[in-house]
C-alpha cells in the first residue's frame, strides 16, 4: 500500500508541485514585504515623535522661565499648541501603521492556513490585505498632516527662539 504524500497538503496534488510551492512562498512573501515598509514607517514615525516631544519640553522650559515679555510667551503658547496637534497625528499615524501591520500579518497567516488546509479565504485575504492598505494610507495621511503642520508653524513662527540656557 502506497501512501501518497500530497493527501495532508493539497498544492502538492497539483501537477507541478515544484511551481505550487514557489507560487505559495511568493504570495506569502508579498505581505511581509509590506511588513517591512510598514516597520520602517513606524520607526520614522516614533523618531519624529520623540523630536516633538523634546520640543515640547524645552517650550515647556522656556514658559516657565519667562517673566515680563508678553510677545515671547504668546509665541511660545502657539508654538506648544501647534506641538501638541503634531503629536497627535504621529499617534495617529502610528495606531494607524500598527493596525496596518497586524493585517498584514493576518493577511500572510490566512495564505498559509488556507494553502495548507485547501480552504475558502479569499474574502479574509481581501479584508485583511484591504485594512492593511488602508490603515498604511491612512498613517501616511497623519504623517502627512504632521508635516504640514510643521511646514506652516516654521513659515508662520519660525523656529523655536532659544533660551539663552541652552546654547551653552
Amino acid at each position: 500500500m502506497s501512501v501518497d504524500p500530497a493527501s495532508g497538503l493539497p498544492f502538492l496534488a497539483s501537477p507541478d508541485p515544484i511551481d505550487s510551492v514557489a507560487h505559495l512562498i511568493q504570495t506569502a512573501l508579498t505581505p511581509v514585504f509590506m511588513l517591512s515598509g510598514i516597520a520602517s514607517l513606524l520607526m520614522l514615525f516614533n523618531t519624529r515623535l520623540a523630536r516633538v516631544a523634546d520640543h515640547i519640553e524645552e517650550v515647556e522650559h522656556q514658559l516657565t522661565a519667562e517673566t515680563n515679555d508678553d510677545t515671547r510667551t504668546e509665541h511660545l503658547m502657539r508654538h506648544q499648541k501647534r506641538l501638541h496637534q503634531r503629536v497627535f497625528a504621529l499617534d495617529n499615524a502610528i495606531i494607524l501603521a500598527g493596525v496596518g501591520g497586524a493585517a498584514t500579518c493576518g493577511a500572510a497567516l490566512a495564505l498559509f492556513l488556507g494553502s495548507l488546509r485547501n480552504t475558502q479565504t479569499a474574502s479574509w485575504l481581501i479584508f485583511l490585505f484591504g485594512a492593511a492598505l488602508v490603515c498604511t494610507v491612512g498613517g501616511l495621511t497623519a504623517f502627512l498632516i504632521d508635516t504640514l503642520l510643521s511646514w506652516h508653524g516654521l513659515r508662520t513662527d519660525g523656529a523655536l527662539p532659544r533660551s539663552n540656557a541652552s546654547h551653552r
